[in-house]
């Protein structure tokens, strides 16, 4: 839930959920170029937010991946994966899986989770682009309480 919450709040203070903007106004730098066996990563440096994605990348994928590097930006803040992954024996697949989760929490609303409901799991994994575990995780957090109360006050 905690994910969700700093997902809404940027959602709410930027008044978009396009991780472009989100990132331009949190003052980050995007860089799309050319990378290998990877489709993108960020880092700190000189107080800058740099964020590299992959320049091979589709629009949809450059979405996601900028919202899983703005994820890391804001929740793993001086952790570098790859020298974890190449020098400790430290597990950074949680880091992963939790930015992963912010992505989804930033790109997709409760509105746009909600019409997958109908569906299996699966159909709206493979939609997103991600594994059938962390989309159940996100559509376990659509509120259908306030879905149902937010469509009552419009339309009365």
């Amino acid at each position: 839930m905690k994910l969700k919450r700093l997902a809404e709040s940027l959602v709410k203070k930027y008044h978009t959920r396009n991780p472009f903007r989100i990132a331009d106004a949190l003052g980050y730098i995007v860089l799309r170029v050319p990378l290998k066996g990877i489709r993108g990563y960020y880092r700190h440096m000189k107080r800058r937010t740099i964020i590299y994605i992959d320049s091979s990348l589709d629009w949809w994928e450059e979405d996601f991946v900028c919202a899983h590097e703005i994820g890391h930006a804001l929740l793993h803040r001086g952790c570098n994966r790859i020298f974890m992954d190449s020098n400790t024996y430290f597990k950074v697949d949680q880091y992963e899986i939790e930015a992963d989760k912010f992505a989804l929490n930033l790109l997709y609303s409760d509105d746009d989770v909600a019409c997958f409901f109908c569906l299996p799991a699966e159909v709206f994994a493979d939609a997103v682009g991600v594994s059938t575990e962390i989309a159940l995780y996100r559509m376990d957090l659509v509120d259908f309480k306030k879905l149902n109360e937010e469509w009552a006050r419009t339309h009365s």
